[in-house]
């Protein structure tokens, strides 16, 4: 009878093991509030997430906000994740945040950023490789060189400022994203020489046949203006929703992938969770990996479950 009743308890312990192990997260994580600048990046990754978070039966919620105030939602836990820690761009914002411990690196999900100058590809094999070649060439380019929005511009000119270059007298024609762009491709398809300021990821990368130049280490950064992006969330968020903070370490992503999924946005006019249900329908081979020990909300495969949601 001790032995009958030894046993029963053994089945109830393990029963009960067994649907805490398929009960999933508390309710207070079904909710997963993101944010992001109004980064074009940020928005793509931003929404493969959401589309994820939601398949698995998750509320995803992203606002558009400023750094700042995406720093303090975390460390006031009114925001629970951003994916969008540009180093070291956005270093500066960051620093206080990593001082007091209240926002948390999961992990880095992109390498390979950069930002630098460029040439399209053609002037580059006619020998402006390098940021101390601009001045042997400085009659084709008309000493211009095409930037971005007024006040986003300044390394350009710094550059012009060095008299190490011999750049005196070249001016930066400022505009917009779009504008400087437009200008890209007017001067590619006529074949002219125009130096720009470029950018990856991005879709102008898919979009131009161009080469970034070496020689800008003193105004842009090693190896191109070389950045990584960080997954970051609020302090011990990843303790207490375990199963979204490891689809968070599973996230990851690369260049080639967010120059495509960008142009969604820039080119397409599609909205953020628009553009990461495409990109993930293209790339079902990416969600073994970001789906690798991920459950439902309710404590289910999740890889099953989101193909099934997106109908993959």
């Amino acid at each position: 009878m001790l032995r009958i009743f030894a046993n029963g308890v053994c089945l109830a312990v393990l029963a009960l093991a067994s649907h805490a192990a398929q009960a999933g997260e508390t309710e207070q994580c079904r909710t997963v509030r993101m944010a992001e600048p109004g980064w074009n990046d940020l928005a793509f990754t931003t929404g493969v997430a959401s589309v994820l978070l939601d398949a698995l039966g998750y509320q995803a919620k992203s606002d558009v906000l400023g750094l700042n105030v995406i720093y303090e939602g975390m460390k006031n836990k009114d925001l629970d994740a951003y994916l969008g820690y540009w180093d070291p761009a956005s270093v500066v914002y960051y620093e206080p945040y990593k001082k007091d411990g209240s926002v948390e690196n999961v992990r880095v999900n992109l390498e390979g950023a950069k930002y630098t100058f460029a040439v399209p590809t053609y002037v580059w094999e006619a020998g402006v490789k390098d940021f101390s070649d601009l001045h042997k060439f400085a009659d084709k380019f008309g000493k211009k060189m095409y930037g971005i929005e007024p006040g986003s511009n300044q390394l350009m000119m710094d550059a012009i400022a060095d008299p190490s270059l011999g750049l005196d007298g070249w001016q930066v024609v400022e505009s917009s994203e779009a504008g400087m762009l437009s200008e890209v491709g007017y001067q590619i398809k006529e074949k002219h020489f125009i130096v720009f300021q470029a950018w990856a990821p991005h879709p102008m990368n898919a979009m131009y046949d161009f080469k970034y130049l070496t020689g800008g280490d003193k105004f842009y950064g090693p190896n191109f203006g070389a950045a990584t992006v960080t997954t970051q969330a609020r302090k011990g968020y990843v303790q207490e929703c375990p199963n979204v903070g490891q689809l968070l370490k599973n996230l990851v992503f690369d260049v080639d992938f967010e120059n495509v999924g960008m142009g969604y946005l820039i080119n397409d006019g599609m909205k953020p969770e628009e553009a990461g249900l495409k990109a993930i329908t293209l790339n079902k081979g990416r969600l073994d990996a970001w789906l690798a020990g991920v459950t439902t909300f309710d404590g289910k495969p999740g890889l099953a479950a989101v193909k099934e949601k997106l109908g993959l």
